[in-house]
């Protein structure tokens, strides 16, 4: 985009996290709701170009945000998305809710995916964009994957967890440039089964690392925390979002 001779940055979605506040007499944040999100993501977004901005909590205003932006970015959180919402009668005792936000960033990636506007989703909202696409969840991965990587890793955020294994001929692949990424990780749940959506990444484990909808221009979620940019293709990543904003 160019105005006045002026590359001018698209504007990127991002969603919030939110808190409830502390109970009386427990020491806390706030004695009121809060929103809160990690400064990486919007800096690692204008970093590669794009200018960020915060999308709150309300699912009716969801068109209206839409409207406003040219690129959806859904971030995580130390929450899970509604087993019910992908056919899962039973809800596993490890699972946390947060239903506002589930519900404000579904009508967000419904939407975003109807105009076809680019759509990132990061670790927690690659899981919500696997339910938004039809897809469903591994509640647990202790449970069900025995044996398997520790996912949530015990070493800091910013350090790699573990290798990844894209697969060829995906628009990760094409984006990335490599057959392997070294990603953080910070998850209990993941994709079980991807809907319409393909696996584009797979940990060594076989747990599914990354998703992408070809019937979309850009619509890809990953596992991993790519605003620590640890690897390489990290940063890779939010250069190809910000450029797929631009041509909107």
């Amino acid at each position: 985009m160019k105005q006045g001779g002026q590359i001018i940055r698209p504007v990127i979605g991002v969603t919030l996290d939110s808190e409830q506040p502390a109970a009386a007499g427990i020491a806390g944040y706030s004695r009121y709701p809060w929103y809160a999100l990690r400064a990486n993501y919007m800096d690692s977004l204008a970093q590669a170009g794009g200018l960020p901005m915060a999308l709150p909590h309300h699912a009716a205003l969801a068109d209206a945000m839409l409207d406003r932006i040219d690129a959806l970015v859904v971030t995580g959180g130390a929450f899970d998305i509604d087993p019910s919402l992908y056919g899962d009668a039973a809800l596993h005792e490890t699972v946390v809710l947060k239903q506002d936000r589930t519900a404000a960033e579904l009508a967000l990636v419904r939407g975003a995916l109807a105009r076809d506007m680019p759509v990132l989703g990061i670790c927690g909202g690659q899981q919500l964009l696997a339910v938004a696409l039809g897809g469903r969840l591994i509640q647990h991965l202790p449970d069900e994957v025995p044996g398997g990587l520790r996912h949530e890793q015990p070493n800091p955020r910013h350090e790699a967890g573990h290798e990844i294994s894209l697969i060829p001929d995906t628009l990760l692949r094409r984006i990335v440039g490599s057959d392997t990424m070294r990603v953080n990780s910070a998850h209990h749940q993941a994709v079980r089964e991807p809907g319409p959506a393909v696996v584009s990444a797979r940990a060594p484990d076989g747990i599914v690392e990354a998703i992408e909808a070809p019937a979309y221009r850009f619509c890809l979620g990953v596992q991993w925390h790519p605003e620590y940019l640890i690897d390489p293709g990290d940063a890779l990543l939010f250069a190809a979002l910000v450029e797929a904003a631009r041509r909107s």
